[in-house]
């Protein structure tokens, strides 16, 4: 990050990712779905409730590993019996960014379970396997290659901990996922789908290896 965009990024008044932040907190005390709850009516306060909880994910939640846009999906299907919210929608990346602030400067605390271990796995595995027709992997990129350029551009150790984030090369907000994406579309790769099991698995390797770093959700990025 330059000077100028970490100043943008930690000024509330600069960073434009806030924008979808006011979007958040709108929404979260919007009632919703047949059952007319809003988030409020089970988490009060996110202020107070989701302090901390941005920091978990992903992580089992019953069962299943659950990434924080998977989460609140979840709740909202089965505590509003509302529509599940689209990937990269102004909705789900704005009640995440929400979520996600009340947490802002907390170290991530994924940790490695006997419940989450097979997952894990699977991510470091998708993070060092070669894919596309570039015959790349993640750890060839951020680990072997970091802090040199690419393109003129810098190249970074790969951490999730400032995410969503508003990309001044998209010019809006985007998710972890989205970011994933471009760089398998980068090596020519075939895509993962959106919510799917391997990139939940990716997310969460990701975040453990990040894992004491601070959150710095919604960051700012060039």
């Amino acid at each position: 990050m330059s000077a100028e965009n970490k100043a943008m990024q930690d000024d509330p008044s600069l960073n434009p990712a806030m924008f979808w932040v006011a979007e958040g907190e709108s929404l979260w005390q919007t009632k919703s779905g047949p059952k007319n709850m809003a988030c409020t009516g089970c988490h009060g306060d996110a202020k107070k409730s989701m302090r901390g909880v941005a920091t978990q994910f992903p992580k089992m939640v019953k069962g299943k590993l659950q990434t924080l846009e998977g989460q609140i999906n979840q709740c909202r299907s089965t505590a509003q019996n509302a529509p599940t919210l689209a990937y990269e929608s102004k909705a789900l990346l704005a009640l995440t960014s929400y979520v996600a602030v009340q947490s802002k400067g907390m170290p991530i605390t994924v940790k490695e379970t006997p419940a989450n271990r097979e997952q894990l796995t699977k991510g470091r595995q998708w993070f060092n396997e070669r894919m596309g027709q570039l015959n790349l992997s993640c750890a060839q990129c951020h680990e072997d290659r970091s802090g040199l350029k690419l393109g003129g551009s810098l190249i970074p150790q790969g951490h999730p901990n400032a995410y969503p984030i508003y990309r001044l090369e998209w010019q809006t907000l985007g998710s972890l996922q989205r970011r994933l994406r471009n760089c398998m579309s980068g090596v020519r790769a075939q895509q993962f789908e959106y919510g799917s099991p391997e990139m939940a698995q990716l997310e969460l390797f990701l975040m453990w290896r990040a894992r004491g770093m601070p959150l710095e959700a919604p960051g700012v990025r060039p």
